[in-house]
């Protein structure tokens, strides 16, 4: 199929209008990248070690053909010198006619549009390659990301992450197809103009003496090769720490202008900003001395040329036009070493992205699905911890003497409604991490039914579960995709109902576009109560068996917790629902109480069972008892 397209692309030359030329290119490269992109496939996994490997199995032809235009268009280029020194020799024994320089003049004029046209169309369609290289290799990133688990993201930042995608993509990229182009059209060019100044009547040992300062070309290259590669390994980490940095504090920008701390904020930044400057400028001194030896050495071969050969032209060995023929073909030579420095450059840099990008493929989720993992009906599937302990990993070692979780065992039959309460940081989130599975928990300690959440398939387990975490997290779209975000094509009446279980419903249709409000970067246009309870609506009209509220009605009063806890106690009615809750009030309607401290379960019942023990639900009852009623006196 591509061999087809790649004839077809070649038609248009022959028998069409430039008019339309260039239009039926656009669509035949669309076709021979949509041949590509769906042979690679777009939900391929990448490899760490097939990032160009793939591409070029599947786009090779699209190479070879550029390159073969390359090679049509220098051999013509090459014939500029030797054509212009005829015309010199003739010129110089008074054999030219007017009609003779009209012949050498559309000559040369044919040779230099041939090769404009002809490398133009080569450079044209490997530079189209290349974006489609980008474009796919970014979407194959997104997919590579959202296969990392939690922990991955714990330790990487967003700006970090988006380095990857604008930064060494792109350095990639140009490696591909300006390196591409450049190397090709700048390798044949050399070869040519060796070979044609080897056919001229120039001597041979001058040839060799005008080529003699170009060996040193590899010697150079081996050298400092390395050192611009290192260097703009450092620069790419240096960009990838300021985009980190600028993320965090544009996300902050409220809190730095609400503390007034913008000079402190800007000093900080500064830094970082000065480590890309003093790295670039490394980088830049070796890549500046290496474009610029190059052209040298080239200029060299140039006065080797004009000094011997003006010497040789003097005493009669060789013609004037040979002479003018051999400064012409060592002055082209400084085109393609000029475009051979780049190209070098290029790709010592694009080695250092590609070695980032290496980098980042080769890590795996640690969250990993059995080729044997299966569904299960959650309906009516209990929930069961059996001594379930956990312990967070700081730079890939576990710390023994901290767990996060300790001894847990407890079982929540289908349809019943559990309440965890405890301190800050006693352990109920990252319980809820464990049961959703972005977190892994020891093989035999959580179970589904009669399945271990390992035997589940990630899929099924997610979409069974409906998770409502605190920050209520919002995307940049309308209110209703936001609550929608399950199932797009929810209809209205379902949207507003969520919200109207949520008790968002009234502030929502206050706005102009109502529903179709499209919010600010993570939902700023709402306050926090709103956004915490868009956020709960989102998880309510996903009707999944299983809901999980951790702390999601932290930022409403509480009048209006109560009335969002009386609406999930109807609509949640025979289905498993887990809340935890800093406030009691939230939660001491629940069947069962489990209450954390320190990673174990201290103490379990019911609210009223647990009211009649001494311990810490009785204190936290207390303590939020006696503030609501210092709120009420004060008011």
């Amino acid at each position: 199929m591509p061999m087809l397209y790649l004839a077809q692309f070649v038609q248009p030359f022959i028998s069409s209008s430039w008019a339309t030329r260039f239009k039926i290119h656009a669509i035949l490269l669309n076709k021979l990248m949509e041949c590509a992109y769906k042979t690679i496939g777009s939900d391929q996994k990448l490899d760490s070690q097939r990032v160009l490997r793939n591409f070029f199995q599947k786009t090779w032809l699209f190479y070879v053909f550029s390159i073969a235009l390359h090679i049509v268009a220098n051999i013509i280029h090459v014939h500029f010198p030797r054509v212009l020194g005829q015309f010199t020799d003739s010129l110089k024994d008074g054999l030219l006619s007017v009609d003779g320089v009209i012949r050498f003049s559309w000559l040369l004029l044919a040779i230099g549009v041939g090769y404009a046209v002809i490398g133009g169309i080569a450079q044209y369609l490997v530079m189209y390659t290349g974006r489609y290289f980008e474009f796919m290799n970014r979407r194959r990133l997104f997919v590579h990301f959202t296969e990392l688990s939690e922990r991955f993201y714990s330790k990487n930042g967003v700006g970090k992450l988006l380095s990857y995608f604008m930064n060494d993509v792109t350095a990639v990229r140009e490696s591909i197809s300006m390196g591409v182009n450049q190397s090709a059209g700048a390798s044949i060019l050399l070869v040519s103009t060796i070979v044609m100044l080897l056919l001229t009547n120039v001597p041979v040992y001058l040839v060799a003496a005008c080529m003699l300062p170009l060996l040193l070309i590899p010697v150079i290259v081996v050298v400092l090769g390395p050192i611009i590669r290192r260097r703009s390994l450092k620069v790419q980490e240096s960009i990838g720490a300021m985009t980190e940095r600028a993320e965090e504090q544009f996300g902050g920008i409220r809190v730095m202008k609400t503390f007034a701390i913008e000079p402190i904020m800007e000093r900080r930044f500064a830094k970082t900003v000065d480590a890309i400057r003093e790295g670039q400028l490394k980088l830049v001194r070796v890549s500046s001395l290496f474009q610029a030896l190059i052209p040298f050495l080239g200029s060299a071969s140039l006065i080797i040329a004009i000094a011997w050969g003006g010497f040789l032209t003097i005493r009669g060995d060789i013609t004037l036009g040979s002479f003018v023929a051999l400064t012409l073909y060592i002055r082209m030579l400084m085109n393609p070493l000029q475009q051979i420095g780049n190209v070098i450059n290029v790709i010592q840099r694009a080695r250092a992205s590609l070695d980032r990008l290496n980098d980042l493929l080769g890590k795996r989720p640690d969250i990993k699905e059995l080729t044997d993992a299966e569904s299960i009906d959650f309906t009516n599937s209990g929930i069961e911890l059996r001594h379930l302990d956990f312990y967070y990993e700081e730079e890939g070692q576990r710390d023994d003497s901290r767990p996060a979780l300790k001894q847990l065992s407890f079982y929540i039959p289908a349809g019943r409604t559990l309440g965890i309460v405890g301190r800050t940081g006693s352990g109920k989130t990252t319980l809820m991490k464990l049961l959703l599975r972005t977190y892994d928990a020891p093989a035999g300690s959580i179970y589904f039914g009669d399945k271990d959440i390992r035997e589940l398939t990630l899929e099924s387990l997610r979409s069974n579960i409906a998770y409502v975490p605190q920050d209520g997290f919002l995307f940049s779209t309308t209110i209703r995709e936001n609550i929608a975000f399950f199932n797009r094509d929810s209809e209205l009446t379902l949207v507003q109902e969520a919200a109207k279980q949520a008790k968002v419903y009234d502030n929502i249709i206050e706005f102009p576009e109502s529903f179709e409000t499209r919010l600010g970067e993570r939902g700023v246009t709402l306050s926090g109560g709103q956004r915490q309870r868009t956020s709960l609506a989102r998880g309510l009209i996903k009707d999944a068996p299983i809901l999980i509220l951790d702390d999601s009605v932290s930022a409403v009063d509480a009048v209006t917790e109560t009335e969002i806890i009386n609406n999930i106690r109807e609509i949640r009615k025979g289905k498993t629902t887990i809340i935890i809750a800093h406030r009691i009030s939230a939660l001491k309607h629940a069947d069962d109480i489990i209450v954390l401290d320190e990673g174990a379960i201290v103490q379990r019942g019911t609210h009223k069972e647990l009211l009649a023990q001494k311990g810490l639900y009785q204190t936290l009852h207390q303590i939020q008892e006696e503030g609501t009623r210092q709120n009420g006196t004060s008011n």
